[in-house]
C-alpha cells in the first residue's frame, strides 16, 4: 500500500510555528501517528526521546504520564516502531585473531595438524555454555595476539560432540599441544584461575626447534577411533609398519656392543626360513 504524506502545521504556545511530515492516519494502520496542535519543544522532545531510546522492538506508548496528559497532543498516541538491530556475536566468535581456526570436522583436525610442520598447534576444545569456557577465553585470544606463530585451534564441543569422544575429551575447557614430528606434547584442563598452568606450556613448547620427519598430528588410536566412529565422515587406514631383518636388528645391536664384524650374524641363504647362524672366525 502506498504512503501518503502528509503536512501537519504545529504552532507552539509562544506562536512559533513548525512543519512536520508524517504518514496519512489510517483507521486500520496502527502503526501511524496521529499528531494535532502541538508544542514545538514536545515533537523535538519526542524525536530525541525516540533516537536514544533502547526499547528495541516493545511497543511504545506516548501518551498520559502519571495521570496527566502531554500538553497539545490527544490523551493516548500509540506507535508501533521497530528497530533493525544486527545479529550479535557470541563469545566465542568475538577476538578471533588471523592464528586462530575454527575446527569444521575430524577431517580437518587431521589435515590442519598434518599441515602445521614444525609451528605449535594448541588445540582449545570448548562448550558454548561452560563458564570456564567463556571467562578464559579473552585471555586466549591475548595470547594468540602475542604468539603470531603459533596457530590456535577451536573446537566447539556442542557442535562435535562425537569426535570430541572420540578423542577422549570429557572435561571442559580442555587443551592439548602438538608439534611436529613430536606429536602431542601435553593435555590438560585449565580455568581463568588456573591459567599459569597454560602460560608454563605455552614457554616451554613454544621456543623455535627443528624436527625431523613430518608432522604426527593425532595419535594412532586417536585416527582410529575416529575412523570407527559412525556420525563421522573420516576414514583411515593404517600404515604399513616397516618390520627390520633379523641382519639388521643383530648389525644394530653389534654396532651398539661394538663387536668386530666377523662377529656380526648372518643369515644363511640356503634356508627358507633363514635361521640366524654366527660366522665363523
Amino acid at each position: 500500500m502506498a504512503e501518503v504524506l502528509a503536512r501537519s502545521s504545529l504552532v507552539s504556545p509562544c506562536g512559533d510555528q513548525c512543519s512536520l511530515s508524517l504518514p496519512s492516519v489510517g483507521r486500520r494502520n496502527p502503526s501511524f501517528v496521529a499528531i494535532r496542535r502541538g508544542s514545538c519543544r514536545h515533537v523535538e522532545a519526542l524525536k530525541s526521546s525516540s533516537r536514544s531510546s533502547h526499547f528495541h522492538g516493545r511497543r511504545l506508548v506516548v501518551g498520559a504520564t502519571k495521570g496527566r496528559p502531554l500538553r497539545g497532543f490527544l490523551p493516548s498516541i500509540s506507535a508501533q516502531m521497530t528497530l533493525c538491530v544486527g545479529k550479535s556475536s557470541k563469545w566465542w566468535e568475538k577476538c578471533l585473531h588471523p592464528n586462530i581456526k575454527v575446527i569444521d570436522s575430524a577431517q580437518d583436525l587431521v589435515d590442519t595438524l598434518q599441515n602445521a610442520g614444525d609451528k605449535l598447534v594448541i588445540v582449545d576444545f570448548f562448550f558454548p555454555g561452560c563458564g570456564g569456557c567463556r571467562t578464559i577465553h579473552p585471555k586466549i585470544c591475548q595470547f594468540a595476539e602475542m604468539n603470531t606463530s603459533v596457530l590456535f585451534l577451536q573446537i566447539n564441543h556442542e557442535k562435535h560432540k562425537s569426535m570430541c569422544y572420540s578423542l577422549n575429551v570429557h572435561v571442559l575447557p580442555f587443551f592439548r599441544f602438538y608439534r611436529g614430528a613430536n606429536g602431542r606434547l601435553c593435555s590438560f584442563s585449565c580455568t581463568n584461575a588456573t591459567i599459569k598452568k597454560f602460560k608454563d606450556a605455552l614457554a616451554k613448547h613454544s621456543t623455535d626447534r627443528c624436527n625431523l620427519g613430518p608432522a604426527k598430528g593425532l595419535e594412532e588410536s586417536e585416527l582410529l577411533a575416529l575412523a570407527a566412529n559412525k556420525d563421522l565422515s573420516f576414514s583411515y587406514t593404517n600404515k604399513p609398519v616397516l618390520v627390520p631383518s633379523p641382519f639388521d636388528i643383530a648389525e644394530r645391536a653389534a654396532a651398539d656392543l661394538k663387536l668386530p664384524v666377523h662377529l656380526i650374524p648372518r643369515v644363511s641363504q640356503g634356508s627358507e626360513k633363514k635361521t640366524l647362524v654366527t660366522a665363523q672366525g
